[in-house]
Parts: C-alpha cells; structure tokens; sequence
C-alpha cells in the first residue's frame, strides 16, 4: 500500500515549512500507528501480516475500523474533542502539482503553512 506514501523532506537545512510538513506527516503517522495498535489489539486478523489483494484487505480494515467504532459507542465513548475540517485549500490546487509526489508534498507543505491549514502551535514543535 505503498503507492500513495508520503516521504518527510531530507536534509539538515531545511525551511521553517519543510520543517513544518515534516512535523505534521511525523504526527500523522504516529497517530495512524497509535490506530493501528487498537485495531492489532482488538482483531486477531491483524496479528500477522494480510495475505490477501489489496482490495480486499481494505475491506478488512474499514470493516475492523467500523466494527472498533460501534463498539466503542456502545461502550459509551463520545468525544468531545474531535476536530474536523475540510481540505478546500488543498483540493483547490493546481492538477498539474497534484500528479506527482513531489508536486503533493509541495501541495501540503503549502497547505500547512496556509492561513486555513496551520495550526496555532505548530510552530513551536519545530
């Protein structure tokens, strides 16, 4: 599931943006590793390594990741601090950036820098 990876900017001297990104992709990936411990913990099926097309592994995951949230609900478990957004600034970009990974990235690194994308205390992370 390697296609749509993102890779951190390289280097030592990096700008205050690329820093950013680099931020931002680490946190995300924690927190999708953070989600995936869960579901490892909760599913036997995750205990190995899937054996199966990618589409149906997939499947498996939004069913896990489904079943895992009814579960929780009926549990009682309602967050308050739950924050959504949507990503206008980045789908509104130019296409011809968005076909390449690097032209993504660039995309993103823009974004979280943007007044609509960055967040109050990214700056002091990096």
């Amino acid at each position: 599931m390697q296609e749509n990876a993102m890779r951190p900017f390289g280097g030592h001297n990096l700008t205050v943006k690329q820093r950013i990104f680099n931020y931002r992709l680490s946190r995300a990936r924690r927190f999708v590793e953070c989600a995936f411990g869960i579901l490892t913990n909760k599913w036997r099926i995750f205990h190995k390594p899937l054996t199966m097309s990618r589409r149906k592994a997939m499947a498996v995951i939004k069913c896990c990741t489904l079943l895992h949230n009814i579960v929780r609900e009926m549990d009682g478990y309602r967050p308050d601090d739950l924050f959504t957004c949507t990503l206008d600034a980045v789908t509104s970009s130019t296409t011809t950036m968005m076909k390449t990974p690097r032209g993504i990235r660039t995309v993103f690194a823009n974004y979280f820098v943007s007044e609509k994308g960055a967040l109050p205390w990214q700056m002091s992370k990096i």
